[in-house]
């Protein structure tokens, strides 16, 4: 698919829907400078080029009980690679694991994933993260402050 050629307002209304996503098309359309019918087109032609993915709400995981955040490193065992469709597969099924990453370096994946404390994280670990088809070795790093957490991209021109 080609570039979407993206103009100002395009990157007002993108910007506006990244900081409110449940904003009315009324407060979008003042916040892009457009008209509400001119505005809901654009809106419209970003979600349908794949610019918007979806709209979500973020929740409070410590005030739901998800205490714990940690990043975990996986390595996958060598000559296993035709597990990796299965591991994936696995993956995309656990909850608790918020985002995964295939990677260059010392590992082959990094994931992010939630549980209620540290004992719920060290079961997660040893009973279902090590026992995912070709996993070689898991390295853990706790989380001990959330200092930034967005999924808002920079959008300057």
């Amino acid at each position: 698919m080609q570039d979407l050629p993206l103009d100002a307002a395009d990157l007002r209304i993108l910007r506006a829907l990244q900081q409110q996503g449940r904003i009315s098309n009324v407060e979008l359309a003042q916040a892009a400078h457009l008209s509400t019918a001119q505005c809901n087109r654009r809106h419209r032609r970003l979600e349908e080029a794949g610019l918007v993915r979806g709209y979500e709400a973020r929740l409070d995981r410590e005030r739901l009980g998800w205490g714990v955040l940690a990043i975990i490193h996986v390595s996958m065992e060598r000559g296993h690679f035709s597990e990796i469709r299965k591991f994936r597969a696995a993956v995309a099924a656990m909850e608790q694991i918020q985002e995964c990453y295939a990677v260059t370096g010392d590992s082959d994946y990094v994931l992010k994933v939630v549980a209620r404390d540290l004992r719920a994280l060290s079961d997660f670990v040893l009973g279902k993260v090590m026992q995912l088809p070709g996993v070689g070795g898991v390295r853990s790093n706790v989380c001990l402050d959330e200092i930034k957490s967005t999924g808002a991209l920079p959008l300057e021109r």
